[in-house]
């Protein structure tokens, strides 16, 4: 157990939550849990992720906000006036947009770190959940200029019992960054998946590895990702432009060329191979430092 991280209070028991109570637990760290949805309380206590809270249980080092981005300002202002903890955090995929709202809520940023761990699956809910999620990923922390270096090092420390490494950066750099690695992504695995919503049986015959491994983020919880994608709205639309004016232009290629890749149907296999490469050529396990 660690020295100075010994209380965790988990709010909220999907996938990222109870996958947070999982690893902590691991380590030897005494979680407990809270969630409006008695189902999921009750399987992520059943599958060991910690106990329920209870009024009267000591406040923790750290309280953990593991709710959709659009709720985290109301969660985390609640806590707060609670006393539910000596330090907050957050694991909502967007952060500029949160951390506007958690101060006009008037929370108190001096105790709250906003974070994302950059790890989840297509599957949510706690059943979903496992221990070694964050196990070499990369934990974004997003401190506001009022947040207590105490703060930051006691989430810090939490990042590194989850097995992840901490990314210092500002929200908006944040935001910018996962509208390109995470939020456009989605959207555009769900317009390919999209062109097969009403196959039949002979087109679903000839699915191959490749489809599957492009669509495979597709299947994300419609709501959630209404939520995420709203609160990094200007980011990913700016994202989204670009894509469509590449696969415009390879369109127009296609059309006028009859199938001959050369212009602007060529340049974008190109980068693509050249993006793919940078992805590839690194160990994705391992976290990659990002200036503020």
């Amino acid at each position: 157990m660690s020295a100075s991280l010994r209380r965790v209070l988990v709010l909220g028991c999907g996938l990222i939550g109870t996958s947070v109570a999982l690893a902590l637990r691991d380590a030897g760290v005494r979680v407990r849990l809270a969630d409006r949805d008695a189902r999921a309380l009750r399987l992520a206590e059943r599958m060991g992720a910690g106990l329920p809270y209870r009024p009267g249980d000591p406040a923790a080092d750290v309280v953990v906000v593991a709710t959709p981005p659009s709720a985290v300002p109301a969660v985390l202002r609640e806590a707060q006036d609670r006393g539910l903890g000596a330090v907050y955090t957050d694991v909502a995929s967007t952060k500029g947009r949160v951390l506007a709202e958690v101060e006009a809520a008037g929370c108190d940023l001096a105790t709250y770190v906003p974070g994302h761990p950059m790890a989840g699956g297509e599957s949510s809910g706690p059943g979903a959940a496992r221990a070694n999620l964050f196990a070499g990923r990369s934990w974004a922390l997003c401190p506001h200029p009022a947040t207590a270096p105490k703060a930051l090092a006691a989430v810090g420390e939490l990042v590194r019992l989850c097995g992840a490494e901490r990314v210092v950066l500002t929200a908006g750099r944040h935001d910018r960054i996962a509208a390109v690695v995470s939020h456009a992504p989605h959207l555009v695995s769900a317009a390919i998946a999209a062109r097969l919503a009403d196959a039949d049986g002979t087109t679903l015959s000839l699915v191959g590895q490749g489809l599957r491994d492009v669509t495979r983020i597709a299947a994300g919880a419609p709501g959630l990702w209404c939520d995420i994608l709203g609160q990094n709205a200007e980011a990913v639309a700016t994202v989204l432009e670009a894509v469509v004016e590449d696969l415009a232009k390879a369109a127009a290629a296609l059309r006028s060329q009859g199938g001959h890749v050369d212009g602007p149907l060529a340049d974008l296999l190109v980068r693509g191979n050249r993006g793919r490469d940078l992805i590839a050529g690194g160990d994705l396990s391992a976290p990659r430092r990002l200036a503020a």
